[in-house]
């Protein structure tokens, strides 16, 4: 398996798993909310923290209808426009952003949906890309992102393998080889009969990358069978409150749930132990009264 550094973190499967707490848009648009999911996802042990930058203009026309489950869970009469116009964040308030997670020591990522916001990112001096699963197939951003030359981290939702491979070898002829690639599901929640989760091996063997695995689901299942299958990603949905108005909340995880998540992965993670088959401490402990011996039925 390949290795790749962000930040100070060094990914390969030497290192425990890489947690990615996506923050998205759960800030609602408020400077302050963005920095407290900072400040709570630090609080709790979260390795990075990610945002999504664009502007509504940039990103969706005007007349766009909402997806599925964005009506469920926002004001049907609102559009798809109108929703992410509420969800953005200034250029400023960025700064503002990166300036508390340095200061909380945690990593900070954002998703890019054009050229000019990687730009932008990139001159903020981001440790990395995430791109998002509806842009895997966009090779022309996805060649311009791999020529800042800082490592990628892809979402493969709504993907087939060839439309994977082809996003891969378009990185790597940018001359970009520090990638990763993350199953995804692209459904708000998903269920674990659509998690897929072997299909991640499958994309980081044949195309010898670093993989893990972007979840949606409510429950944590699918996470901690991720990481014993060899993810060395994991990212999951944040928010402050489940209640909160906005696309994303019910689909996340709160701040007690996300620790219940990364206890379950470091636990998980101590559990899968080594290759090498050997009696632990406690058990040779335990091996003069669990194993027979030869004693005499009478004496001699």
């Amino acid at each position: 398996m390949k290795s790749i550094k962000i930040d100070k973190a060094l990914i390969n499967a030497e290192h425990p798993c890489f947690i990615i707490a996506e923050a998205g848009v759960n800030h609602n648009g408020n400077l302050e909310m963005a920095i407290e999911l900072v400040r709570k996802a630090k609080e709790i042990g979260v390795d990075c923290i990610k945002f999504q930058t664009f502007k509504a203009e940039s990103v969706i026309t005007k007349e766009a209808p909402k997806a599925k489950y964005q009506l469920e869970v926002t004001d049907p009469g609102e559009s798809q426009f109108e929703m992410l116009k509420k969800l953005e964040l200034t250029y400023e308030d960025y700064n503002s952003i990166i300036k508390e997670c340095k200061k909380q020591q945690i990593t900070f990522l954002s998703t890019p949906y054009n050229e000019e916001d990687a730009d932008f990112l990139n001159e903020l001096g981001v440790a990395a890309f995430k791109i998002a699963s509806g842009q895997i197939v966009e090779l022309a951003f996805l060649e311009h992102v791999a020529k800042f030359g800082k490592p990628i981290i892809l979402s493969s939702g709504m993907a087939t393998l060839a439309e994977v491979y082809e996003a891969v070898m378009t990185i790597r002829a940018a001359g970009n080889e520090q990638m990763a690639i993350l199953q995804c599901t692209t459904n708000y929640p998903s269920q674990n009969e659509d998690a897929n989760i072997r299909a991640m091996i499958s994309m980081g063997e044949s195309l010898d990358i670093l993989y893990g695995y972007s979840d949606h689901i409510e429950e944590n299942y699918a996470c901690y069978a991720a990481v014993a299958l060899g993810a060395k990603i994991i990212e999951k949905h944040f928010t402050l409150d489940r209640n909160l108005p906005g696309p994303d909340h019910k689909a996340s995880l709160n701040v007690q749930e996300f620790k219940s998540l990364i206890d379950g992965i470091r636990k998980t993670e101590i559990a899968l132990g080594s290759p090498i088959k050997k009696p632990s401490l406690r058990e040779i402990e335990n091996t003069e009264g669990m194993r027979r011996s030869i004693v005499l039925k009478s004496s001699i």
